[in-house]
């Protein structure tokens, strides 16, 4: 019985996807349930398991595009599986032909010309007109005899541009992948369809190392995660969110959506790239569930188990682009959301406390929001509040009480 695979609909709204790369070869026997292709769509790469045990005749090319419930694939199911899980018999066929091919000879290299002491030796008038064009005699190929360089090879020689290095000068041509095709879509998108604006601010992580640095370990020991900086900043966010609701908004043509929730989007760095996974109902997150969501999120991204619908969604953006050592940023909205925060690398600088300079561990924060929703007054307001969260967090993030709010 011969299966026919068709492709799976990875989400609502999807279409089509993309053969990123086959992980079989025609003609081999697959297991039910083995991954046997990675798909794009433009949300995600997915994992294409086999449906049943076979051998597998493959319909499409890496980078076709393919719609959904098109079939990619047939699968013999009739087929018995070759002895030690070799692959199907025409796959050794073309290893065995393609062997000869490799004891063909070499052609002979040309033997080179021998060189004399007039090879390369500019004419007196090739030599004037080579100090005029400022050309050197060994950037010209002479065509005179025994390789001297004559009047007509100075004329037509061309100053060169720069003499490549001894090193590799090769290129590559590859076809972006449709997740990265889309997410260039999406910004360039942000870019011309939204006044973007961005805002800055600085913020001393003095306390929140102080309390980091104090239970950190105790943390980590109860709770099985970390206690980072995402936790702080998510805090931070949803209590500036609810003071500046318009942050917390979107445009849909003629009107403003506002949300009574906080569904944050969290940037972290995976195999495909850069993903954006939600981190749903922060607002009724502690610290320890904080944490614990980002963490697993990170860990699918990493592995590429991230779901469409891990990714959809989000009233707004968090980007911590200082774990990559980045100093300052003007972070770009992820529509249809109309703000998001860029977090910087913390950096020892001299800043002014109380009449004195004092050495403190400082980031910079950076608002990009869309101006048509959010006015200065409230994109401004909606930072320092971030600000103010973080340099006072165990008054504002925490209700004066550490032990509690990080279940310890």
């Amino acid at each position: 019985m011969v299966l026919e695979m068709k492709v799976p609909s990875p989400g609502e709204s999807i279409t089509e996807v993309e053969i990123a790369q086959w992980l079989v070869q025609d003609g081999d026997y697959v297991e039910k349930d083995q991954a046997i292709a990675e798909v794009d769509s433009d949300k995600a790469t997915l994992e294409l398991p086999a449906e049943a045990s076979g051998i597998i005749t493959l319909k499409a090319e890496e980078g076709d595009a393919v719609a959904v419930g098109e079939v990619v694939c047939l699968i013999d199911t009739s087929a018995e599986k070759p002895e030690g899980g070799a692959s199907a018999p025409e796959a050794k066929e073309e290893k065995k032909e393609e062997a000869p091919a490799a004891k063909q000879e070499a052609p002979k290299a040309e033997t080179p010309k021998q060189e004399t002491y007039a090879t390369g030796t500019a004419s007196p008038a090739a030599k004037k007109i080579l100090d005029e064009k400022g050309i050197k005699a060994n950037e010209v190929k002479g065509t005179g005899k025994d390789g001297r360089i004559t009047k007509d090879d100075a004329v037509n020689a061309v100053p060169s541009m720069g003499t490549p290095g001894p090193g590799s000068r090769g290129s590559e041509r590859k076809k972006l992948s449709m997740l990265r095709r889309k997410v260039a879509e999406r910004l360039v998108s942000a870019k011309n369809e939204t006044a973007m604006l961005t805002t800055f601010n600085e913020a001393d992580m003095s306390p929140i190392f102080a309390i980091r640095n104090q239970y950190k370990e105790e943390f980590k020991t109860k709770h099985g995660v970390s206690l980072g900086f995402m936790s702080f900043f998510t805090k931070a966010v949803v209590r500036a969110l609810q003071l500046y609701p318009d942050v917390n908004s979107m445009i849909d043509g003629d009107y403003k959506i506002s949300y009574d929730f906080c569904d944050i989007s969290v940037a972290v760095s995976g195999p495909k790239g850069l993903m954006v996974p939600v981190v749903r109902n922060a607002e009724n997150l502690s610290f320890r569930g904080v944490e614990a969501e980002i963490k697993r999120l990170a860990i699918r991204a990493r592995d590429g188990q991230i779901t469409v619908d891990d990714m959809t969604g989000g009233t707004f953006t968090i980007s911590n682009g200082g774990v990559f050592g980045s100093m300052l940023s003007t972070p770009i909205i992820n529509p249809p959301q109309s703000g998001i925060l860029g977090m910087h690398n913390i950096i020892e600088r001299p800043v002014a406390v109380n009449g004195k300079v004092e050495i403190r561990p400082m980031m910079y924060l950076a608002l990009s929001y869309d101006h048509r929703i959010i006015d200065g007054k409230e994109s401004v307001g909606f930072l320092v509040a971030v600000k103010e969260a973080l340099e006072n967090p165990e008054e504002l993030l925490m209700d004066n009480n550490v032990k509690k709010a990080l279940e310890l």
